[in-house]
């Protein structure tokens, strides 16, 4: 029998899934990795620890399914998308940490240039919003604060990246074969410098922004072999045949392939994507654009609510305010109690995302009495959580009904936090349509997979896929409608209250 190996490289762990033919996971390893904060809203991962983190959980699901890299009939490749790498052409050394995505200190750079009138060109080009989250203010932010940078990227002895673009160029490098410096059109879409109108690099972005050509990567399809894993990795041989942003490989895990179909994957973050087609729409709601994974090598676009904070208020929870020793427990807190007691949370740690993209707001948390207890607090950042998912989705419907027209039928979940069945079943009350969990919900990495094997000829189409799929868990909306106007309308309040506390 023969495999499907996924990296799934996040924002605060690495992991490795392997897959066998019907999509069932066969062996795990995952290690986590030091989230570094230099200063208020940084936010830095080192690529060494990042890089090594990844082949030791390779070479370890492997050992733990008792197979060789020859048993491996492909390699795919997810990961945090706008996190970005920039790294010496001659000796593969990194010039600075990765800058996360969630770092915020491109923010004044973005306004000057909204002031200055740039933003509606690079929506009109990229689908994207002028923020820090995505990667070309952090590429700028190394060209002009490590010395010698923008000297040595203008000489082209510089090469920059997103995470898969530095995983792959280290695991094609070594015993005399030349580094492949690739990317996919999904992750290029995440920097501010790709046209996903007319599919490649734009020459006009990369002067707003200041960044030299010769840094970038080529761009090549999300399901395309692109190079083969160098022997001296303990995956030698091993065909690199897919590549994906976490968030569109999540999408094609949900077997998305037809405009109108959404996911929303809970992780560290929350996002929001729904398949919109061939046709570019750009949004009038404050949502982004992107380029969604796809395996017929043609240009297929989705919009996407990207939420900042989703899992990461548990992990607040458990490490901040040691409410709860693992995230798990954060459930069973919740449900000790009947409801919020009027507690409402808003997780807004490094601003706000879509559809408020204020990158100034501030978390809060009101409603507190005498009588709030634990359970209070815990659930309502579980519906904090939700609440986000359901203001993105709002303006997501909006988008739709005047481009493809497509009422959302049922929003396909998946991530770490969508185990969770009180969020869930909460996360159906206020969207007022049915959530539906697949039986695997590591859809991000399956999605990596399902490229890979595509790509090489380990399934045979998206009709084998759909075939394949198992049944999914079903949550039905049941709290009455007005009670659900009354808690959206006290949520939004507290956002609007957020956006202004820092005055």
């Amino acid at each position: 029998m023969r495999y499907i190996l996924s990296l799934d490289q996040g924002t605060t762990s690495s992991r490795a899934i392997l897959f066998d033919h019907a999509g069932a996971i066969v062996a795990v390893a995952q290690q986590e990795f030091q989230q570094i904060y230099p200063k208020p809203g940084w936010v830095e991962h080192d690529p060494t620890e990042i890089l090594t983190s990844q082949m030791s959980c390779a070479v370890q699901a492997l050992v733990r399914a008792g197979i060789e890299a020859n048993d491996v009939a492909a390699l795919g490749i997810t990961n945090q998308r706008e996190t970005v790498v920039i790294w010496e052409r001659e000796t593969g050394r990194p010039i600075y940490n990765a800058i996360v995505w969630q770092d915020r200190r491109g923010a004044a750079h973005c306004e000057r240039l909204v002031a200055e009138g740039a933003e509606p060109m690079v929506r009109a080009k990229t689908g994207l919003v002028l923020d820090p989250y995505f990667s070309a203010t952090k590429v700028a932010w190394i060209l002009d604060n490590v010395p010698g940078a923008r000297a040595q990227a203008e000489a082209g002895k510089l090469a920059m990246g997103t995470i898969d673009t530095w995983l792959i160029w280290n695991l094609t490098h070594g015993e005399g074969q030349t580094p492949v410096h690739v990317t996919d059109q999904t992750n290029a879409s995440r920097t501010l410098l790709y046209n996903i109108v007319e599919g490649r690099w734009d020459d006009e972005l990369l002067r707003l922004f200041g960044i030299p050509a010769s840094l970038l990567p080529e761009v090549r399809w999300s399901s395309e072999q692109v190079g083969v894993v160098n022997t001296s990795h303990g995956l030698g041989g091993i065909p690199i045949a897919g590549i994906a942003g976490d968030q569109q490989a999540a999408l094609f895990g949900q077997l998305c392939f037809s405009a109108g179909e959404a996911k929303n994957t809970y992780g560290t973050g929350c996002f929001l994507l729904q398949n919109i087609g061939h046709n570019f729409l750009q949004s009038k709601n404050r949502l982004i654009t992107t380029l969604a994974a796809s395996a017929d090598r043609r240009l297929v676009y989705a919009l996407e609510g990207s939420i900042f904070i989703g899992g990461a208020v548990v992990q607040w929870l458990r490490d901040n305010l040691r409410l709860i020793g693992s995230s798990a427990e954060v459930e069973s807190l919740a449900a000790s109690v009947p409801d919020s007691d009027g507690v409402v949370f808003v997780p807004a740690f490094v601003g706000l995302g879509a559809p408020h993209w204020d990158p100034h707001a501030s978390g809060l948390i009101i409603g507190l009495r005498r009588s709030t207890q634990p359970g209070h607090i815990a659930r309502a950042a579980l519906e904090s959580i939700a609440f986000q998912v359901a203001d993105a989705l709002e303006a997501m419907q909006q988008d739709s009904a005047e481009g493809t027209g497509t009422k959302l039928p049922a929003l396909r979940v998946d991530g770490g936090a969508a185990v969770n069945d009180l969020m869930m079943q909460f996360q159906a009350d206020v969207l007022r349509v049915p959530v539906l969990r697949p039986r695997v919900t590591e859809t991000t990495a399956l999605g990596a997979a399902y490229l890979a094997g595509l790509a090489t000829g380990f399934w045979s189409g998206e009709a084998e896929l759909r075939a394949q799929r198992q049944s999914d868990i079903r949550f039905e909306p049941a709290m009455d409608a007005a009670t659900v106007t009354a808690r959206r309308d006290r949520w939004k309040e507290a956002v609007e209250r957020s956006k202004h506390w820092n005055g």
